[in-house]
């Protein structure tokens, strides 16, 4: 041990690779290579801690060869677009994981997929997705937790991984209340209702990202299928409760969302109904000079109240008189 911890490796500083470390007893040790890293896994009480972001089809087969991978995951390591999935191959397990982010109000996805096993833990990250070099530092920080191996990085990762969903779904939360809040004063114009229909579509995706992590981390919980130590167990509880109540609340939110697009399209409707009330009513009040004038533009002969002397202004006056009466009516109704 003691030759291994003298022969200090430099950071490998390659394409694809973030860290490449050799722990014992939650304390680091030193930087490795890719080259290094099945030696390194295969001393006792050791783990290999392998960060990788986007690496070449090369690269995954150095990894591979390093830590004899399954070839199965290997290949849905190197793709992006994998459901999330707990997978086991012998003593070896696969985990995909859907990462998101808020950006420019739209959510970006990302996938994480992490490979652990007796002494290593290697994750690959697509897309977007914060960085794990905090994970790392708050797990270097914590001696006494990191030295519970690869299970405790698993956690520490995935944990990570919940957590950043919180920011997306709050950040979501404030733009729901205030559409819901304007839908209740007012009715929200087409690029509001557009807005709806987004929230929606993006809260549907964010919701098969999460939801298949609640049967993930429910199965690394069960130490007869995956060998997680005993005192490690509670705290993948405690992800799949972070992942219900995300779940929660996503479903809480598009409940919301329906129901502002429900009572934007009922305040539409009233308006609109209140608009068709209105020209309605003037309408029927405009009906009554037009039909008084139709009869007096007949062009009969013989008519013998256009030859009274006060009869423009009677007809005028009962105009006047019957227009004011609906306009009075219809007022009181409502419909003016």
């Amino acid at each position: 041990m003691d030759n291994v911890v003298a022969d200090v490796a430099k950071p490998v500083g390659e394409p694809g690779v973030v860290a490449a470390g050799v722990y014992e007893n939650g304390r680091r040790l030193r930087d490795i290579a890719i080259e290094e890293a099945g030696a390194c896994s295969k001393q006792e009480g050791h783990v290999v801690w392998i960060g990788l972001k986007e690496p070449s089809a090369e690269l995954l087969l150095r990894v591979q060869a390093q830590l004899d991978l399954h070839p199965l995951a290997i290949e849905d390591a190197a793709k992006a677009h994998q459901y999330p999935k707990l997978e086991r191959y012998g003593d070896a397990f696969f985990v995909v994981a859907r990462t998101a982010q808020l950006s420019g109000g739209e959510i970006i996805f990302g996938e994480t997929h992490i490979f652990f096993g007796k002494g290593y833990v290697v994750s690959v990250r697509h897309g977007a997705s914060t960085s794990y070099a905090v994970v790392r530092e708050r797990a270097e920080s914590c001696p006494a937790l990191l030295k519970r191996g690869e299970d405790y990085i698993l956690y520490a990762i995935l944990d990570f991984i919940v957590d950043n969903y919180l920011p997306v779904v709050g950040s979501i939360q404030e733009e729901v209340d205030s559409l819901e809040e304007r839908v209740l004063h007012k009715t929200l114009h087409e690029g509001e209702v557009n807005r709806l229909y987004k929230l929606r579509r993006e809260l549907l995706r964010l919701r098969k990202a999460v939801v298949p992590l609640v049967e993930v981390c429910q199965r690394l919980q069960h130490a007869d299928d995956v060998l997680i130590e005993p005192q490690m167990l509670p705290h993948f509880r405690d992800i799949t409760d972070h992942v219900r109540r995300v779940q929660e609340e996503i479903d809480s939110l598009r409940e919301v969302l329906a129901f502002a697009f429900e009572a934007s399209l009922m305040a539409g409707q009233a308006q609109q109904n209140a608009i068709m009330r209105k020209l309605a009513a003037w309408a029927a009040i405009l009906a009554v000079p037009t039909a008084v004038a139709g009869v007096y533009g007949m062009n009969f002969e013989h008519m013998p109240e256009l030859q009274w002397t006060y009869g423009y202004y009677a007809v005028i006056g009962g105009i006047a008189a019957l227009c004011a009466l609906l306009y009075l009516r219809f007022r009181r109704v409502g419909w003016l």
